[in-house]
């Protein structure tokens, strides 16, 4: 299995790195009232690069100190263990029932305070699965170990599992790939999430090429609000 670049791995000092950083600081100052620790990273739709932010922002809270646990709820289009060259023969799906222990699911990776449970064996229904008490009492049990939890959920237009799962998390992080959606199409993504009553952090915007020579491989990813 080939594994994919980790940005802020191979090339910590650039431009997008930099960005994840302050994607992080951002998302630490979110609140004054009460600590983030549970964030969803969620798209309007697929191939937004998604899972890719997931991965590299779990990277940079590990990075900063922080014990942090990165899980893939994306059943259907699972790639977070593409992303860290680990294997996904067992996983979320069958802790959740019950066929192994949460210490048989947690996988370590390279990155010191950082850990990873892959989406591990597909199941027939994984909007039950996400929806399920057992899944909300884990990320809570969660919370005593990891300082945060990164919960990679498949495209909220497309399937409710985003919606479930951030209901049981401290906010979310809508991703939208500037160059292929419809800004109507951001905006239905964001309103799916307030119809749940989701906090949203905020939007990062991908796939913004910034046209700068030493960067001109890489995108920005930047932080904004959504608006009409």
């Amino acid at each position: 299995m080939k594994k994919e670049k980790l940005v802020t791995i191979e090339y910590p000092k650039s431009l997008i790195s930099e960005s994840y950083r302050t994607l992080r600081t951002n998302i630490q100052f979110s609140s004054f009232d009460s600590k983030v620790k549970t964030i969803v990273v969620t798209s309007s739709g697929p191939r937004e690069g998604k899972s890719t932010i997931c991965a590299n922002l779990a990277v940079v809270i590990a990075e900063n100190g922080y014990k942090t646990i990165l899980i893939d709820c994306d059943q259907r289009m699972a790639k977070l263990h593409k992303i860290f060259n680990t294997s996904n023969e067992k996983g979320l799906s069958d802790f959740l029932i019950d066929n192994i222990q949460f210490s048989e699911a947690v996988q370590n990776t390279e990155i010191p305070n950082l850990d990873i449970i892959t989406s591990g064996t597909k199941p027939p229904n994984p909007s039950e699965l996400v929806a399920s008490e057992k899944m909300k009492k884990f990320i809570e049990d969660l919370k005593e170990t990891y300082d945060y939890i990164i919960i990679d959920t498949p495209p909220v237009i497309i399937v409710t599992d985003a919606q479930l799962i951030s209901t049981y998390v401290d906010g979310c992080i809508l991703v939208v790939a500037s160059s292929q959606v419809e800004k109507a199409t951001a905006i239905k993504a964001k309103e799916l999430l307030q119809k749940v009553n989701a906090r949203i952090l905020g939007v990062v915007l991908n796939k913004m090429d910034v046209k700068q020579k030493s960067y001109s491989r890489y995108y920005y990813s930047g932080w904004k609000k959504l608006k009409k």
